[in-house]
């Protein structure tokens, strides 16, 4: 194993030894079932803490790299050099996420090592795990959403500038002025949602009012208000955005446009309370389709792109290593409760 430790580095020595076994193991230097050296010989010959090397190891057995024999040591486990390892960096993991993920590992086969990992909306979380990752994986895969604030706007080139662009592939938001050959895979969120209202229209015309729900406390694209915003105004309606449904009371004929199934939730239950009939006396249209809300209420009308596209179509650009830029298909769904 070719190891050599930069005490000037900001990466941290096990992540150095972490990385000089991968390196091994893509160049072929190092083989399955070779052994590697011993905690205590790498300690020694490098003067490293013994808590490093075996910090290094533990990562490295966790992740299937390497496997420890009682009484004899360690040794590489890895089937090829060619596995592909690819890092998942999502904001949060809600329900539509996760029919990406499991899209993503089905589509991408066993073979893989897929490692997931949430940065919540925050860009410096979002950069300590890049930084804590480099070069570990062939592949990053981001969902590129996180907290804007008017004093500190989120730079993304800068925040991606970390990842080599043929490594990055962008997941449900594109940055168009991102150069590199990066992959992305993306929803137009402003005219997707434009083009799906235009497309219910006619189950919109009874409604004298539409209102979009739009969360404060939840990060959503803002491209969402200005889709709705325009289709309103186009069709001449009377709109309004509210940021909860907390102290509010539901008004007849009136469609809303929620985005979170506790606002959802909320609706259905006031309609309900107030014995009105969804898709006459007030109508619902919901963000991103579910399982639940083909059942909820006889069917609860959706917005949605295709999540579990989305995930087979990035891990097989990954798979084929094309470097496209392909919009997800996005459409109306339409059920009783419009």
């Amino acid at each position: 194993m070719q190891l050599t430790i930069n005490e000037r580095s900001s990466t941290p020595k096990y992540r150095q030894i972490v990385e000089a076994v991968l390196h091994g193991i893509e160049t072929g230097s190092l083989h399955r079932d070779e052994q590697l050296p011993s905690i205590n010989e790498l300690s020694e010959e490098f003067y490293l803490a013994r808590d490093t090397v075996e910090k290094a190891y533990k990562f490295l057995k966790k992740e299937g790299i390497i496997q420890s024999v009682r009484g004899k040591g360690y040794f590489i486990r890895r089937e090829s050099p060619d596995q592909l390892r690819v890092l998942l960096l999502m904001n949060k993991l809600s329900a539509y996420k996760k029919i990406i993920y499991y899209a993503l590992l089905d589509e991408l086969g066993p073979g893989t090592v897929v490692d997931l990992r949430l940065h919540h909306h925050d860009a410096a979380q979002f950069a300590h795990l890049i930084r804590e990752n480099q070069d570990l994986y062939q592949y990053y895969v981001v969902m590129p959403h996180f907290y804007e604030q008017a004093s500190r706007p989120v730079n993304l080139q800068a925040l991606l500038a970390g990842i080599p662009s043929e490594k990055l592939v962008l997941l449900d938001k594109n940055i168009p002025d991102l150069t590199g050959n990066h992959v992305a895979v993306y929803q137009d969120f402003e005219h997707d949602l434009y083009e799906a209202l235009e497309a219910g229209t006619d189950l919109l015309e009874k409604y004298q009012k539409l209102i979009l729900i739009f969360p404060k406390d939840v990060h959503y694209p803002t491209d969402i208000v200005r889709g709705f915003r325009n289709y309103a105004i186009h069709h001449k309606k009377d709109f309004a955005i509210l940021d909860t449904t907390n102290q509010y009371t539901i008004e007849l004929h009136t469609a809303y446009i929620v985005l979170e199934d506790s606002d959802l939730a909320e609706l259905v239950r006031q309609a309900r309370q107030h014995g009105m009939i969804l898709g006459q006396d007030v109508g619902i249209l919901a963000f991103n389709e579910t399982p639940l809300k083909e059942v909820l209420a006889n069917g609860i009308t959706v917005v949605s792109t295709d999540h579990e596209q989305m995930g087979r179509t990035a891990a097989q650009l990954m798979l084929s290593r094309r470097f496209e830029k392909i919009k997800n298909p996005f459409g109306l769904i339409r059920r009783g409760s419009l």
